[in-house]
């Protein structure tokens, strides 16, 4: 994920700048991890206590120095915030724009792997990130009042394809199941974004390449 000058990659676990390696503790790094990938949406401070350290009880001063720790890290600041934004009484937020990047393996033109069907229309989804909604420039543009302007984020990778809800008003569906954290998809899920049903499929090819495991931010 690329975003200002920085690059965070989750397979490295690395923070660099400019191809230089900015020092994050571990916790630190997921705490970024996690509020990027759930960009823009703002995670409470219980759920991203549960996500760090799962099960255990910890001082709550203990989240806020993992923050203060990432905004050194990134020149940031809490009161005219640039990439961490705090959620007052609520949580943190990552308010910068991010785009992910090709990995290595990657960086070679895509072929056509998966893709969304619905009303007739397919939408190609080549790896990387597709947001889906309303507006003019998204990746899959539903023209519906029921769907938000970007509503959804369906991020394709060598080992899979994941979707995210990106904090819609109407919410995003996969089959009965509503989507509050990133999920993996399979070939012939049902999704529904606003009242607007999609169909998800992907070529036996990537398909045989698919662990199925929910995904974890």
């Amino acid at each position: 994920m690329r975003f200002g000058p920085f690059t965070l990659d989750l397979d490295t676990r690395q923070l660099t700048r400019a191809g230089r390696e900015i020092h994050l503790e571990p916790k630190a790094f997921e705490l970024l991890s996690a509020l990027v990938l759930d960009r823009p949406k703002a995670l409470s401070k219980a759920d991203l206590q549960e996500r760090l350290w799962p099960g255990t009880f910890v001082a709550e001063a203990n989240l806020s120095n993992l923050v203060a720790e990432i905004r050194a890290a990134l020149g940031d600041t809490a009161r005219a915030p640039l990439f961490v934004r705090t959620a007052h009484g609520f949580g943190y937020a990552f308010s910068g724009d991010a785009v992910a990047l090709p990995g290595p393996r990657e960086a070679r033109p895509a072929r056509l792997s998966c893709w969304l069907e619905s009303d007739g229309r397919r939408f190609p989804l080549l790896t990387g990130e597709h947001v889906i909604g309303r507006d003019a420039d998204v990746e899959v543009r539903l023209d519906s009042s029921t769907v938000s302007r970007r509503h959804a984020r369906l991020v394709v990778t060598a080992e899979g394809a994941v979707l995210k809800d990106c904090d819609s008003k109407n919410g995003t569906f996969r089959g009965n199941e509503r989507v509050t954290s990133p999920i993996s998809l399979a070939d012939g899920d049902t999704i529904r974004i606003g009242s607007v049903l999609v169909t998800f499929h992907m070529s036996a090819a990537f398909a045989a390449t698919d662990t199925h495991v929910e995904a974890t931010p």
